[in-house]
């Protein structure tokens, strides 16, 4: 093609296409600043509402990527370009990406829910999985426990979302619970006064709440005692040592009989 002939055709498409053209770079430039502008405000907006650090910078990158593509969607129809063979090559792709990251999208739409609607927070103990333990962490796909005895425990998001999670700390007390067998020559009376003065000089045992010491269960061979206190989280585990072994060893100095061994 000559010279003379390719600045004949670009003048024709000039004058055909030119004010499509001029249009479409218009929104383009219009779009990018409004895009950019949007951006400033959903920052501003989800740090006002305290969401979670972890998710800001997912649901700013989600948000934007959807309007740039929006944008070039509209851009190219100003132009004249047809989108339907694009539209079908993504809606393939992302079914195909769908299903080979089926698990990993469960992890994440859980660890997105997990952040927003806070069943724990960090420091929490909690009971998911069959672990207990400790919230030291919650990441976008897992969250990390770890246990009384010093065991890091990765649990995936998807799996501890739609399971039941029994959550120890958040009412700030728990019900400390157990029971205390006698044999029937106990003096059941007594065996209970015992009981309540140890719990009255036990250390960290809430002092506001109920406090239940009494018979819950008639067994062959023996009385069943239950003791209800209630303790901080934290202090569980270190109140009830202390209270079964203080009961066990006042008992058997006030001459209270436990059940002889089969």
């Amino acid at each position: 093609m000559k010279l003379e002939e390719f600045y004949h055709v670009a003048e024709q498409w000039l004058i055909i296409n030119g004010s499509k053209l001029l249009i479409a770079l218009i929104i383009l430039l219009v779009g990018l600043k409004l895009i950019k502008i949007l951006g400033g405000k959903m920052r501003n907006r989800m740090s006002r509402r305290k969401v979670h650090s972890s998710l800001q910078p997912f649901f700013l990158s989600l948000a934007i990527t959807a309007l740039y593509i929006l944008l070039i969607i509209l851009v190219m129809n100003i132009l004249g370009y047809s989108l339907t063979i694009f539209s079908s090559i993504l809606a393939g792709f992302t079914v195909a990406i769908g299903l080979a990251l089926s698990g990993t999208f469960q992890n994440f739409a859980g660890g997105v829910l997990i952040l927003l609607l806070k069943p724990f927070e960090l420091d929490d103990n909690i009971v998911a999985q069959g672990q207990d333990g400790v919230v030291t962490s919650i990441q976008i796909f897992y969250t990390v426990l770890l246990t009384v005895d010093n065991k890091t425990i990765i649990i995936p998001n998807g799996k501890l979302f739609n399971e039941v999670i029994v959550n120890v700390t958040r009412e700030g007390k728990r019900r400390l619970d157990f029971e205390v067998k006698l044999a029937y020559a106990a003096d059941i009376n007594k065996a209970k006064q015992v009981m309540l003065d140890v719990i009255k000089s036990t250390p960290n045992i809430i002092p506001d709440m109920p406090v239940r010491v009494g018979l819950v269960g008639l067994e062959i061979d023996s009385m069943r005692l239950t003791v209800n206190v209630w303790v901080e989280p934290a202090n569980f585990l270190a109140v009830k040592i202390a209270l079964m072994e203080k009961i066990v060893s006042d008992l058997a100095a006030a001459g209270v009989p436990f059940p002889k061994a089969g």
